[in-house]
């Protein structure tokens, strides 16, 4: 990867369409559940992206991506991709992708031992856990294997935070509990693996000032900010993302949910410093990856 002609770094894009199967299990009704909320013809008519075609997408664009499956098995009845396959894929185009993974932490020492091959073995370097999706509370001791096994390798921890997407409008939410996905449970994470580096992702609706909070007083806390157009961001993050916390605001889109092309075009006409937005869009995440 050529870091001098990317213009940017997408921290936050998902890998959806299935590598080697067939959806049977209702994942596609859940992805046009998906794509009416974010009003995403794409996926409702489920033509959503490949991840060669992801690739095409961003190499057009010069925009490196981080991208990564989600596995809620257990909580969902969804099949995961194999981390594995979505790593070789990612190999195979590594002039514009960054190959994350995701290990539901319920796994428990299975999913301590994923993270270490994983990492030495494919090369992956950061794992997304969705609390919500997965149906955990992001300091629950169940998962402190896998986050020392992460911070033993040196890798990221990105986790999903505030109101999702996940089940928006479907009946009973799709049995999704918001309340997992709290940022300042990542409080305790940050303390009891301050080496650990780690995202929360997107604009914590409503938990916004917590996250700020977070990410103010625990150097390894950053914040992506993908999920939301940026002409929707409260006027606090915006005003934290100019000043204090400059040094630690991640662009990211959400992809294929929200397209980089709709992000950027919103956030050039948001109220961000001229001098920030290159922080934002490239900088941080280049040094928190460390490329």
């Amino acid at each position: 990867m050529n870091m001098d002609e990317i213009v940017a770094i997408d921290i936050h894009t998902h890998a959806e369409e299935p590598c080697d199967t067939c959806r049977d299990d209702g994942y596609n009704e859940f992805q046009a559940g998906m794509a009416r909320y974010f009003k995403n013809p794409a996926g409702v008519e489920g033509m959503l992206p490949t991840i060669e075609q992801t690739a095409e997408y961003y190499r057009e664009r010069k925009i490196a991506a981080v991208i990564f499956p989600v596995d809620a098995e257990r909580e969902t009845g969804f099949r995961r991709y194999h981390n594995e396959e979505v790593a070789q894929i990612a190999a195979a185009n590594d002039d514009i992708l960054i190959p994350f993974a995701s290990i539901d932490p319920h796994k428990g020492k299975m999913g301590v031992r994923e993270v270490r091959r994983l990492v030495r073995d494919f090369g992956i370097k950061g794992f997304k856990f969705h609390p919500t999706f997965q149906g955990f509370y992001p300091n629950d001791r169940m998962a402190y294997g896998m986050y020392e096994a992460i911070q033993d390798e040196g890798a990221i921890a990105l986790f999903h935070t505030g109101q999702t997407g996940v089940g928006s409008g479907m009946r009973g939410g799709m049995g999704m509990r918001l309340k997992y996905s709290n940022p300042m449970y990542l409080d305790d994470v940050a303390v009891d693996f301050p080496d650990l580096k780690i995202i929360a992702a997107h604009p914590s609706f409503p938990w916004q000032e917590e996250a700020l909070s977070v990410a103010m007083h625990k150097p390894n806390v950053y914040i992506d900010l993908s999920g939301w157009s940026p002409k929707y961001f409260p006027k606090i993050l915006v005003q934290y993302a100019n000043s204090m916390l400059r040094k630690k605001m991640l662009f990211g889109s959400d992809w294929p949910a929200i397209t980089p092309d709709r992000w950027l075009s919103d956030f050039d006409k948001a109220e961000f410093k001229e001098d920030v937005k290159p922080l934002i869009l490239k900088e941080n995440a280049r040094r928190l990856l460390e490329m």
